[in-house]
């Protein structure tokens, strides 16, 4: 992506946000994550903390948990059941409400699913195959032959997007391509099948300050690589976790983000959660090393993350709540997805009732 289109994306992002300020009612936004694993702190920081300040602005939120597609690149796929359980849980826990945000998982909305069919007559194979997230999707599968499901990604997020006709989808900089994607499969929706009636809106990206910190071993915190802090931890093990933290061998702590990764990323954790400087948290342990550091964002972290594990572990006393409201997102999903549906048939001229 050129500088020119980035800056054009941010700025139309500051845009959006000022009008969500004004009349948020206007905004629909979609919004996810693949129940590969549990939550942590690098979601959180990233993503998480914006759902709930868009919904508490206002904004009509749904959130996908989008089980199919673990099955892209995954052969050893484990309990997706458990997983996506898990994955609502944190959710609620971090202050998501049920009755503002619709919660709802991928398999359960069939509409959804059957949008697939019409969108992939939209788009080429070269299309997909130059999109930046699954060409980085299939070389972290080591180069073994890519799967349909893993081809066609792109499309079926497009599917999730329009479906439910989201206008808004919280991005980082390096997904805009694959917004475009969503947006080109709308566009030639509505000329080809459409005769040009908006049927599919064109959704803009949401650029937030994204907060996106290290795991623990100084590399992208990341489920499958062991070093992350779930939001599940106890103290314990986040206190357990966090020594293992890679620093440096400079003592006197400074906040040297190009110079320092792994330190700059334990002091921006402590600064984004505390709400204060970095420098001057840097300043503050001095020449404490690595462990006063350490032992700073242990306090920090497991301090701010306490109220939600005490409700997450209230919601694992009553499972029954929530299977509950997951069920109630499911069926308010499938009401919006089915009459998308009947409108993409009416529209392609496959209505066959009298």
């Amino acid at each position: 992506m050129s500088d020119r289109s980035l800056i054009s994306a941010q700025n139309r992002s500051a845009e959006i946000e000022a009008r969500i300020a004004v009349d948020p009612s206007t905004f629909r936004v979609l919004t996810g994550d693949r129940p590969t694993g549990r939550l942590h702190l690098g979601h959180y920081l990233a993503t998480l903390r914006n759902r709930v300040r868009l919904q508490g602005l206002g904004v009509e939120t749904m959130i996908l948990v989008a089980d199919y597609q673990v099955i892209t690149d995954r052969d050893e796929i484990g309990s997706i059941a458990d997983r996506v359980r898990d994955v609502v849980t944190d959710y609620l826990a971090i202050g998501i409400d049920p009755t503002r945000s619709t919660i709802f998982a991928h398999s359960a909305v069939p509409a959804l699913n059957q949008l697939m069919l019409p969108f992939l007559s939209l788009v080429t194979d070269s299309e997909l195959r130059r999109n930046p997230t699954v060409k980085a999707e299939h070389e972290a599968t080591g180069g073994r032959p890519m799967s349909g499901l893993l081809l066609t990604y792109p499309v079926h997020q497009a599917a999730d997007i329009l479906f439910c006709k989201a206008n808004l989808v919280p991005v980082g900089k390096d997904q805009l391509p694959h917004l475009e994607q969503t947006r080109v499969v709308a566009r030639r929706f509505n000329e080809r099948y459409a005769g040009g009636a908006q049927i599919f809106p064109s959704p803009d990206a949401l650029l937030s300050e994204s907060v996106n910190v290290l795991g623990v071993d100084g590399t992208k915190m990341s489920k499958s690589k062991r070093n992350t802090i779930d939001l599940a931890m106890t103290e314990d093990e986040t206190a357990k976790q966090l020594k293992r933290a890679v620093t440096d061998s400079d003592r006197n702590i400074t906040y040297d983000p190009e110079n320092r990764p792994e330190v700059a990323s334990l002091l921006l954790i402590a600064s984004t959660l505390s709400g204060r400087d970095p420098v001057e948290i840097a300043a503050e342990i001095g020449d404490g090393g690595g462990g006063g550091l350490k032992k700073l964002v242990t306090e920090v972290v497991n301090e701010h993350l306490r109220p939600i594990r005490e409700r997450r572990r209230e919601l694992e006393a009553d499972p029954g709540c929530v299977a509950r409201i997951l069920a109630e997102g499911n069926t308010r999903a499938n009401e919006i997805a089915d009459a998308t549906l009947a409108e993409v048939r009416e529209a392609m001229g496959m209505v066959y009732t009298a």
